[in-house]
């Protein structure tokens, strides 16, 4: 401090640090210690994304369905179907029908495409610098070994703009994916069905409120469940998926131009739905990606739901109400060593928040676009199987998690006992039958916000004035059977799924 009070004014102190220059060493050793290596090969390790690394073996199958080489290999079947739709054009007297053998080189062109020859787009594509052109220059590269393709080869991409392929396209990899995705979704709904009759039975305090309220049963709520996403699964399924064949603004323009008397609008027409999808007669550059939006919001709702799910069953495994199997060699604490925590449900949240994060922005971005089109969807596009990814991951944890449950009646049988308050619901409703004055007021003075055993409630019942056998039955009555139709409605879920 003296030394500092003698420095002339405006003079600036130097400060050091506590540890002198051996602490400052270490702090600049430990900065450096995490340096990126800057040319890592692609791996499970290396992945950005934990879709593509720590999960990839979950979601493997969508590879097919929405990678890069899915979207080439999309691309070229489009394509090509395209030049043989062309040739059953008889209006098109430049493009003749195909002969049987070379209909068959085209198919086996398709049968036998591979990576390698996706990868061979990708090359010309550095050239290019345009991807829906490296696919055209490619297949007219693999077509002039077959003299009577390479004749009409300038009638690969006849008309077309960039988005008359990739629309469709986009179709084609959405189709094979929700037919990936939706035996996931049925598992789930089939387990929970499967459940809710196993437990249709077992008496289960109700919470409303996060209190107790009128009891129900473990299967009913399970039912609950089942329905609710049988519902939206049904949903993802009556999306259609639509294609256009249009041009570059939707008018057909380059095709009147050179074949003015065909009728273009029946070609696309025809054209699109022979690929299976669902012709989309107005559009601009762009098909407006409106299905999409609905398909996104109907497996989203989905997820929602299997996110309720996800949390009240780690609310029930908090209280006890379900156990969990343990796994041999598993660890549920770097710390604690007894503990066995619900992390198959924690996983699936988490990877549904990400699932439905995605899915929002897709839904909400893909219907618009600047004028007859802008990009910004190109690479949005690009995103389709993320969403998706998430959506698998969650939908096997969730499983997962589901079968290593053991439900603790005893537990759910206990808790019912402790809360015989909750039969003042059907007490104030028979004195209301019976025309006993305040019903409702004179159960709120016994029950609310009171703990009210067996003996307490029994003794209130038995000073009512109703008839003997009202009065009987009450006196019957427990939580554990106070379950009104629980059991039937659980016991019915299946043919209630069925009937959807």
């Amino acid at each position: 401090a003296a030394a500092a009070a003698a420095k002339p004014r405006g003079a600036s102190a130097v400060v050091k640090p506590l540890g002198g220059a051996r602490r400052s060493a270490v702090a600049t050793r430990a900065k450096d210690d995490f340096q990126p290596e800057t040319d890592l090969e692609l791996s499970d390790l290396t992945a950005i994304s934990p879709i593509d690394g720590r999960y990839g073996a979950k979601v493997k199958v969508l590879r097919a369905c929405f990678s890069e080489y899915a979207l080439v290999r999309a691309r070229v079947i489009v394509e090509v179907r395209w030049l043989q739709k062309l040739a059953s054009i008889p209006q098109i007297a430049e493009v003749p029908p195909l002969s049987d053998e070379a209909n068959q080189f085209l198919e086996d062109f398709l049968a036998n495409f591979s990576p390698a020859d996706a990868a061979e787009v990708k090359k010309v594509e550095r050239t290019t610098n345009h991807d829906v052109k490296a696919v055209e220059y490619v297949i007219k590269d693999r077509i002039a070994s077959n003299p009577e393709l390479h004749a009409v080869t300038e009638f690969v991409h006849f008309a077309c703009t960039s988005e008359d392929i990739n629309n469709l396209s986009h179709a084609l990899m959405l189709r094979s994916g929700i037919a990936a995705t939706t035996p996931l979704m049925d598992d789930i709904i089939s387990k929970i069905a499967e459940m809710a009759e196993t437990e249709a039975a077992t008496p289960m305090m109700s919470r409303t409120h996060g209190q107790p309220a009128s009891p129900t049963t473990l299967g009913k709520e399970f039912a609950n469940v089942a329905y609710r996403l049988a519902r939206q699964r049904k949903q993802v399924d009556a999306v259609p998926l639509y294609g256009k064949m249009a041009g570059a603004v939707g008018c057909y323009n380059a095709h009147m131009s050179a074949y003015p008397d065909v009728d273009w609008q029946k070609v696309a027409e025809e054209f699109v739905t022979d690929l299976g999808l669902t012709w989309q007669p107005y559009v601009t550059q762009i098909e407006p990606h409106d299905y999409m939006a609905e398909l996104f919001s109907a497996v989203s709702r989905f997820n929602t739901i299997v996110l309720d799910l996800d949390r009240d069953i780690w609310s029930y495994i908090s209280i006890g109400y379900f156990k969990q199997k343990t796994i041999a060699g598993e660890v549920g604490s770097s710390t604690m060593p007894h503990k066995v925590n619900p992390i198959d449900f924690e996983n699936s949240e988490g990877n549904v928040g990400l699932a439905n994060a995605m899915f929002e922005h897709l839904g909400a971005k893909l219907p618009v676009s600047r004028w007859q089109r802008d990009l910004t969807d190109s690479t949005v596009l690009r995103n389709l199987g993320t969403g998706f990814g998430y959506s698998m991951i969650a939908y096997q944890s969730t499983l997962r998690g589901l079968s290593k449950l053991e439900t603790n009646a005893d537990a759910m049988a206990a808790d019912l006992d402790r809360n015989w308050e909750v039969l003042a619901e059907p007490i104030q409703t028979v004195m209301r039958r019976h025309g006993v004055e305040k019903p409702y007021e004179k159960l709120k003075e016994l029950t609310r916000g009171r703990r009210v055993d067996r003996d307490g409630m029994r003794e209130f019942v038995e000073t009512l004035e109703i008839p003997d056998e009202s009065k009987a039955r009450l006196m019957d009555l427990t939580p554990a059977t106070y379950i009104g139709n629980a059991v039937a409605q659980a016991k019915d879920i299946l043919a209630r799924v069925k009937a959807l």
